[in-house]
């Protein structure tokens, strides 16, 4: 909402959360967990740690 053009997670109306952040699917989708997978449609977007932190606060808890 600032203007600037930075990875951001937020809830839409449905109750389920959206997050822009780049796009790593090609560079990380052969290194994921044993216990991970993704679906074709999916894909592995990162975040900085700071952007989830930030967001945590806003995060319900239930």
């Amino acid at each position: 909402m600032s203007g600037e053009n930075c990875p951001d997670l937020f809830e839409l109306s449905d109750g389920n959360f959206a997050v822009i952040g780049t796009d790593r699917t090609e560079e990380l989708g052969g290194r994921l967990p044993v216990d991970a997978s993704r679906a074709d449609y999916e894909r592995i977007v990162v975040i900085t740690r700071e952007t989830l932190l930030r967001a945590k606060r806003d995060i319900p808890d239930a």
